[in-house]
C-alpha cells in the first residue's frame, strides 16, 4: 500500500486548499490515521504559523505537532545555500517526513505555495521533493486571467514534466473555471492526457475567494465598532454607498459587502434594516471608510438593535479601500468554518474523491532516489546498532568519516593504530570525537593480541604457519581487524583507504571464509545516479570470471538489491544484444545468462544486452521489445573487471553519480575494501552499509 500523495500546483493562490480539505475527508473515511505534511513554508513573524497546516491539523484533528508537520522554512533554504550545503535541504525534508511516515497510515503532502514572486525554481522543486519521497502527484491549475489554450498547456506541460522525472501523476484539476467554460476545459484536458490520468474541472466558487470581514480587518487594520463575534462573516460582492439610500438598496446582493464612508448614517442605518427585512438579502458587514465614526447619537442606535453584522472602521478614502479590498487574496483559516464546508462539498460535488484516493491508496511506487536509498541506508543502520573496526586509524578520511558517524550515533566504532597519534591527528584536523565513547586499539598492545595469535595459529597451522607467524600476522592491521570479527569483538571491517585490495580481503579469505554455497567472493557498488539508484557488479574483485562465476555474482547482487529495496532486473552486459553477437565474449554471458535462468527462475534476467539497450527505454524497447528487463534495468553484471572498473569510474567522474561501495558479497561476515582515492562520503557510505550486512541481509 501506498504511504501518501503530493498535491503540487503552478502558481500562487491556484485553491489547493479546496483539493487538500475534500482528499483528507475522503481519505479519513477510508484509513484510520492520515498525516499532513508540508515539505517547505513560508516565513512568519510574531510566531504567526501557516494557515494550511494549523487549518487541516485543527480541522481534522490531526494529532501530530505543528513543527513536524513541515520540513524547512524559506529561510532555512536561504541559509544552508549560503553555507554551500543546499543539498543537505533535501535531506532535512525526507527525514521529516520519514517520521510523519511512521506515525500514520497514510499522509497527505501539499507542495509550496510560490508565495515568494520571481522563484523560478520552484516547479521544479516540487517536482524533484515528490520523486524523492516516492509519492504520485496531483497537479492543480487556476484557470483564473488563462485563455484556455494557456490553462490546458500548462496543465499539460507539468504533466510531462513529472512524467519524465518518474513522478506518477494520478490526477489534475482545472480549478477557478467559469462556470460557462468548464464543459469545454474538460473536453480539451481529455484530449491532452492519458485515459489512466484522472482530469477534474472545478468550477469559480466566489464565496471561497472573497475575503471574511476579519481578513479585512487585518489587511486594513481596520478597528471594529461592532459585530466582533461575526468578523468570520463571508463576503460576497461588494460595492459602494455612495448613492441616495432609496436607490442604493436595490443593488444589495446576498452577502454584500457594504462600503461607505462614516459619516453616512443613511446607508450605514438603511443597510443594517434591509439585513433583518424579509425583502431584502442578508450583508455580510459595513467598512466605513475615511476613518470616519458616526456621531454618538447613531452609534447608540446601532448598538440598541438586535442583529447586527461587523461595522469596521478604515483609514483611506472610499476609492482606495474597495480598491484594497479587491486585491485581497483570500485564505481558509481554522475557524473559516463557512469556507471549509463549502470546500468539502464543492470537491466533494465537482471530483470522484472515492475514486481518487482508492487509486491513491493502492498505488505501488517504482523505483527509489539516491536521497531515498542514502535515507533507507541510514534508518536501517540504525535499527539494530553495530560495531565495525577501521584498521586505519591514522588516515584523515576515515578519522574525519568517524567524526560524522559518531555525531550521527548510528554505530559503534573500533580505531586500529596508536592512541596518542590518533588523538593527535584529530586535533590537528579539527575534527570532534569522543574518545570516551569510541574504541582505539593498538594491536600490539591490546590484551587480546596473544589470544588472537593463538587463534589464527590453529586457523592455519596446516597450511605451516607457526606461532612466531601468528604473532607477526596479528600485527598486521588487517588481520588483527578480520580476528576481531571472526572472535565476535567486531561485527564487521573496512579497510583500504591506505592499503591494496588484496591486504584487504586476504584474511577475510583465509578464515572468515564464504557462506555456504558461495564459491566466489565477488563486489557491488550501488551507482546512485540524478533519478535511480543502480546495482553495478563486479566492479572490483574478480578480473576474468567464467560463465558460472559470472552467473553466480548475478545472483548474489541481484539478492543484495533486493536487501536494499531495489526491485532486481538483470542486465548481463555485452557487447552486442540478443542473438545477433558472436565470439568467445558474447557467448560467455550468453551462457551465464542462461545458468541463471536455470538456477534461478524467479529472477528478471536478459542477455547478453549493450549498457545502452538495458538503461534507456526507447532504445530498450527498439532493439529487445519483448524483454522484461530491456530499459529498465537496475542490476547491471560486467563481463569483467577492466570492463566493470572502468565503467563505474567513468559514470562517476563524468555524471557525478554518488558510488557507494564496493560491497564485498559472499563472505560469512562483512569486509569491505575501500579504493585508495576514496572520499569521506566512500567511508561514511561504507560503513553505514557494512553495518547493514551486519545486520544478516
Amino acid at each position: 500500500m501506498n504511504k501518501g500523495i503530493y498535491i503540487a500546483t503552478m502558481e500562487h493562490n491556484s485553491g489547493k486548499s479546496l483539493i487538500s480539505l475534500g482528499l483528507m475527508q475522503t481519505l479519513l473515511g477510508k484509513t484510520a490515521k492520515v498525516g499532513y505534511f508540508r515539505p517547505i513554508i513560508d516565513d512568519y513573524l510574531h510566531e504567526k504559523k501557516d494557515n494550511h497546516i494549523e487549518t487541516i491539523l485543527s480541522h481534522f484533528d490531526v494529532k501530530l505537532e505543528y513543527k513536524s508537520a513541515y520540513g524547512v522554512t524559506r529561510s532555512d533554504i536561504i541559509k544552508k545555500r549560503n553555507e554551500g550545503n543546499e543539498g543537505e535541504v533535501l535531506d532535512i525534508i525526507i527525514q521529516k517526513y520519514k517520521k510523519v511516515e511512521d506515525q500514520f497510515d497514510f499522509v497527505l503532502v501539499e507542495g509550496t505555495d510560490f508565495s515568494v514572486r520571481g522563484t523560478v525554481n520552484e516547479f521544479d522543486t516540487n517536482v524533484s521533493v515528490a520523486k524523492n519521497l516516492g509519492l504520485p502527484t496531483i497537479i492543480i491549475s487556476s484557470g483564473k486571467d488563462k485563455t484556455l489554450n494557456e490553462l490546458v498547456e500548462n496543465l499539460s506541460f507539468a504533466y510531462t514534466t513529472f512524467i519524465n522525472r518518474d513522478v506518477k501523476v494520478l490526477a489534475v484539476v482545472a480549478n477557478k473555471i467559469q462556470e460557462e467554460n468548464v464543459a469545454d476545459v474538460t473536453k480539451h484536458l481529455k484530449k491532452v492526457l492519458p485515459a489512466d490520468v484522472e482530469s477534474y474541472v472545478v468550477p469559480l466558487i466566489e464565496t471561497l475567494y472573497n475575503p471574511t470581514i476579519k481578513e479585512i480587518v487585518e489587511e486594513l487594520n481596520g478597528k471594529v465598532l461592532f459585530g466582533e463575534d461575526h468578523l468570520n462573516n463571508q463576503t460576497g460582492n461588494f460595492g459602494v454607498g455612495a448613492m441616495q439610500l432609496r436607490n442604493y438598496i436595490t443593488h444589495l446582493r446576498e452577502n454584500s459587502l457594504v462600503i461607505t464612508p462614516g459619516d453616512r448614517a443613511d446607508i450605514i442605518l438603511g443597510a443594517l434594516q434591509a439585513n433583518i427585512s424579509a425583502n431584502y438579502p442578508k450583508i455580510s458587514g459595513i467598512i466605513l471608510t475615511g476613518g470616519l465614526i458616526p456621531e454618538d447619537s447613531i452609534l447608540k442606535l446601532i448598538d440598541g438593535l438586535s442583529q447586527i453584522v461587523p461595522i469596521v472602521s478604515v483609514q483611506g478614502g472610499t476609492f482606495n479601500v474597495t480598491n484594497h479590498i479587491g486585491s485581497i487574496k483570500s485564505k481558509i483559516y481554522v475557524d473559516s468554518k463557512q469556507k471549509i464546508g463549502t470546500s468539502l462539498t464543492t470537491s466533494e460535488k465537482y471530483m470522484n474523491l472515492d475514486n481518487l484516493a482508492e487509486k491513491v491508496i493502492s498505488f505501488e511506487p517504482s523505483g527509489m532516489t539516491p536521497k531515498m536509498f542514502q535515507y533507507s541506508l541510514y534508518k536501517r543502520a540504525q535499527k539494530a546498532r553495530k560495531h565495525i573496526v577501521l584498521p586505519e586509524g591514522l588516515d584523515d578520511r576515515i578519522l574525519t568519516a568517524t567524526s560524522r558517524l559518531q555525531a550521527l550515533d548510528v554505530v559503534d566504532i573500533t580505531l586500529l593504530g596508536d592512541v596518542d597519534k590518533i588523538k593527535e591527528k584529530v586535533v590537528q584536523l579539527g575534527l570532534s570525537i569522543d574518545f570516551e565513547k569510541i574504541n582505539v586499539i593498538n594491536p600490539t598492545a591490546s590484551e587480546k593480541y596473544h589470544e588472537y595469535a593463538e587463534t589464527f595459529y590453529e586457523l592455519r597451522k596446516h597450511k605451516n604457519v607457526n606461532m612466531d607467524m601468528a604473532r607477526d600476522m596479528m600485527s598486521d592491521v588487517s588481520y588483527f581487524g578480520t580476528m576481531m570479527i571472526y572472535k565476535g569483538d567486531a561485527d564487521g571491517m573496512v579497510s583500504g583507504a591506505a592499503h591494496t585490495t588484496q591486504h584487504t580481503i586476504r584474511p577475510a579469505l583465509q578464515f572468515i571464509k564464504t557462506k555456504p554455497g558461495v564459491s566466489v567472493v565477488s563486489s557491488i557498488f550501488f551507482m546512485c545516479l540524478e533519478d535511480r539508484v543502480s546495482v553495478f557488479g563486479d566492479c572490483a574483485i574478480n578480473p576474468n570470471p567464467s560463465a558460472v562465476e559470472l552467473a553466480e555474482i548475478a545472483i548474489s547482487s541481484a539478492e543484495s538489491s533486493k536487501a536494499f529495496g531495489i526491485e532486481p532486473k538483470i542486465a548481463m552486459l555485452s557487447y552486442s544484444s540478443g542473438t545477433s553477437g558472436k565470439g568467445e565474449d558474447v557467448d560467455r554471458v550468453r551462457e551465464a545468462t542462461e545458468i541463471i535462468r536455470s538456477k534461478r527462475p524467479d529472477l528478471k534476467v536478459e542477455g547478453p544486452i549493450q549498457y545502452d539497450a538495458a538503461v534507456d527505454p526507447s532504445v530498450g524497447k527498439s532493439k529487445m521489445p519483448n524483454s522484461e528487463v530491456a530499459g529498465q534495468a537496475s542490476v547491471l553484471i560486467f563481463p569483467d573487471l577492466n570492463t566493470g572498473n572502468n565503467t563505474y569510474k567513468a559514470v562517476q567522474r563524468e555524471t557525478g553519480a554518488l558510488a557507494i561501495g564496493p560491497m564485498l558479497q559472499g563472505l560469512n561476515k562483512p569486509v569491505n575494501d575501500l579504493s585508495r582515492g576514496c572520499t569521506v562520503d566512500d567511508v561514511f557510505n561504507t560503513v553505514i552499509l557494512t553495518a547493514i550486512q551486519a545486520q544478516g541481509i
